[in-house]
């Protein structure tokens, strides 16, 4: 019987953290939707598609070749801005494995191809905070990325390897 209502409690437990964390997801993606709709119309941004999970892209230069995987590492140079316009990082040709990055990148960057001949794919990307880096942030840049921080990219594919 005290198992019982042990097991009862823990599931209780279980079931109201999950229930808060649903809605603070939820709350926070509304948040960033409103976020990104105001960048967009503020900087007159067009032609972006909306992802199922939320991420809004275009794009701009596609090339011809295969597409990488989320196995592959990938060489590409990149610049991310937060949305009142700073740039936290930037990068010239750098290699970055798929399954190390942010969501967003995981999402998007496969969408390009890559053949080291013709010139590199380029797409933007305005990523809301849980396909980036959600309510933790980052410290890895000269400038740390705050939580719930809504990003804006732009990467050119390179090239990739398996």
């Amino acid at each position: 019987m005290k198992r019982i209502l042990l097991l009862s409690g823990l599931l209780i437990i279980l079931f109201s953290a999950c229930k808060k964390q649903t809605f603070n997801d939820t709350r926070q993606a509304t948040i960033d939707e409103l976020k990104i709709q105001a960048y967009i119309k503020a900087n007159n941004i067009d032609s972006l598609t909306k992802d199922p999970s939320g991420l809004y892209y275009k794009i701009v230069t596609q090339n011809p070749g295969a597409h990488p995987t989320l196995t592959d590492t990938v060489q590409a140079s990149c610049i991310g801005k937060f949305l009142n316009g700073t740039v936290f990082t930037t990068a010239t040709a750098g290699l970055w494995g798929m399954p190390g990055v942010i969501k967003a990148w995981q999402i998007g960057i496969p969408m390009l191809g890559a053949d080291h001949i013709n010139k590199a794919a380029r797409i933007r990307m305005i990523i809301p905070s849980a396909l980036a880096y959600a309510d933790t942030g980052s410290t890895d840049f000269t400038v740390t990325v705050p939580p719930n921080a809504v990003l804006d990219y732009t990467i050119d594919l390179i090239g990739f390897y398996q």
